[in-house]
């Protein structure tokens, strides 16, 4: 006989009574205080079966159970089971709903700002290094081609380019098998002259075609290398702290966390690859920043996965609880690398 749905409710309730009153289960208190719906003739039966099965037994002669090193192990795993599912649900719907990793990143920032009540801004993902994953070439209209790239991290850009001159199905066919053999795997700077005159020679006719699509890739990547975004939250937070809310020093901070220049000088610092989830402390003058001599800093690089880094900055007083900071910063950097990287899979 196996556990059916209503053993296993019958189980739980019993079992987590059990761990509530420390007393032996009866019928009538399960009827009475679960949600199970059913009555004490039907739960005693129940009862009896689980019994006979080794989930529960009865102590002595009175008619309520206690559960049994069997009952506790398999409400033990069950337990688990259910977390496990809990987790991974949370992780999919974060997955899912944030589709881009700019709300991803604002949404970091506004957490951060949350438990740490200090200002925080975290820089957007570099592309520099990351390597080509896909392209994709389909006609759009007439004389127009849609150049779909996709890159580590899965990553999207689009663009449109016109044509001189039609191509047909078997053209493109063509186009998209040559573009991604010859150039999936690699990044900017690795795609030379060498590569490009191979690829030109064996497109023929269409060689143009190359020359327009590897320019409109080089574009959309470049652009998001120099348009480098930068998300600021929790900038009146800085109003807490006596040391830092008088007029004209935070009048300075408040200005300088809304001017981008400075604050990619600050976070650029940090942008050094090999430093991978390190952790850096800037403790007043020690800071890049002149506004910023009276604050400490601490930043952190994340990856996204796929060489997607960024770098992520709380700043606050020099009193600042450093050991919380530190610690919701290395959280935050472990869920980042897993959520992504189980993505990956």
């Amino acid at each position: 006989m196996g556990l059916d749905g209503r053993k296993i409710r019958i189980l739980k309730a019993i079992i987590q009574t059990y761990l509530e009153t420390g007393e032996p289960v009866g019928s009538r208190t399960i009827s009475k205080y679960s949600d199970l719906q059913l009555s004490s003739a039907t739960i005693r039966n129940e009862m009896s079966d689980l019994e006979e099965m080794g989930y529960i037994m009865q102590p002595h002669t009175s008619a309520g159970r206690i559960p049994s090193d069997k009952g506790y192990r398999f409400y033990v795993d069950q337990l688990i089971q259910e977390k496990e599912h809990e987790v991974a649900q949370t992780r999919d719907m974060v997955i899912q709903r944030v589709d881009r990793v700019e709300l991803l990143l604002k949404q970091l920032a506004r957490l951060l700002a949350v438990n740490t009540n200090y200002a925080t801004l975290i820089s957007g993902p570099q592309y520099r290094r990351t390597k080509l994953k896909f392209i994709q070439l389909s006609r759009v209209e007439a004389g127009k081609l849609l150049i779909v790239t996709v890159l580590e991290g899965n990553i999207i850009k689009n663009s449109i380019a016109r044509l001189d001159a039609e191509l047909t199905d078997e053209d493109i066919l063509n186009l998209n098998i040559l573009l991604n053999n010859s150039l999936i795997g690699l990044t900017i700077e690795q795609i030379n002259l060498d590569v490009i005159s191979r690829m030109k020679e064996q497109a023929g006719p269409r060689c143009e075609v190359v020359d327009l699509v590897l320019n409109e890739v080089a574009e959309a990547i470049r652009a998001n290398e120099e348009d480098l975004q930068i998300y600021t939250e929790g900038a009146t937070n800085i109003f807490k702290y006596p040391e830092l809310s008088d007029g004209e020093r935070a009048s300075q901070l408040l200005g300088t966390l809304e001017q981008k220049e400075i604050l990619k000088e600050l976070l650029s610092n940090d942008a050094d690859p090999e430093k991978k989830n390190g952790i850096q402390v800037y403790i007043g003058n020690e800071t890049p920043v002149q506004s910023m001599k009276d604050c400490s800093v601490v930043t952190a690089n994340y990856e996204l996965g796929g060489g997607l880094r960024g770098t992520i900055g709380i700043i606050g007083p020099k009193r600042m609880d450093y050991d919380k900071v530190v610690s919701t910063l290395r959280s935050l950097m472990s869920q980042l690398e897993d959520t992504f990287n189980q993505e990956e899979r």
